[in-house]
């Protein structure tokens, strides 16, 4: 099977998602995108039947030799791949295979970043067990931080943290960029609106990408 089509149905593992972390992940980000309700209850159910919807991941490059990785949850996996090509296609990026060499799956943990010193963060980050922190922005702007671990120890990290004081936002296995694209403010446009379209398209969780901004 083509890695640009990697496929993961959700029965495996079982619908529990207490005791399977990808589903677990896959529910909470439908939540944290406001989903409907439906679509969530039908993520987990189809970890009970075979029938129902899959979780995808596709991969692609953009705008300045970008790589992305590309969650879905459908109904339908030919529909979706064909309109998410298409709407990269006319983005001037490609769908293909390349992109997963650049990430790797971690759990991450995030939390508020306001009031919290670097300093105090990489403290934070070793008491709880985390690997690294990193900083970050909601879409208003207001400052993150990521605690980044093994996958095993996404659990225990986001335990810690919260008896540390931090009140976590989401808690899920995610992509995360080990080898960055720099590009330059055109480029970066090109990609900011790319990654706006592919999060407007109703089937889509989650964009991974490995772009950075040229200093």
């Amino acid at each position: 099977m083509s890695s640009e089509r990697s496929r993961a149905r959700l029965h495996e593992g079982g619908s529990n998602p207490e005791f399977n972390a990808q589903l677990a992940s896959l529910v909470e980000q439908c939540r944290s995108k406001s989903m409907p309700k439906a679509t969530i209850e039908a993520a987990i159910k189809g970890g009970e039947k075979q029938k129902g919807g899959t979780s995808n991941t596709y991969e692609a490059r953009g705008p300045g030799g970008s790589m992305l990785l590309i969650e879905v949850l459908t109904d339908n996996n030919t529909r979706t791949h064909q309109q998410l090509k298409h709407l990269i296609q006319k983005h001037g990026g490609t769908m293909g295979d390349g992109a997963r060499h650049c990430f790797v799956r971690k759990g991450v943990v995030v939390t508020a970043g306001e009031g919290v010193s670097a300093e105090r963060a990489l403290e934070l980050a070793i008491e709880a067990g985390a690997e690294d922190v990193r900083d970050a922005e909601d879409e208003d702007e207001k400052p993150l931080l990521q605690f980044i671990c093994e996958p095993s120890s996404l659990r225990g990290v986001r335990s810690a943290l919260e008896s540390l004081g931090l009140a976590t936002q989401s808690a899920a296995l995610e992509f995360v960029s080990c080898n960055h694209a720099v590009l330059p403010l055109e480029q970066l446009e090109a990609a900011s609106q790319l990654l706006d379209s592919l999060n407007e398209h109703p089937d889509v969780v989650r964009v991974w990408d490995n772009i950075q901004a040229q200093d």
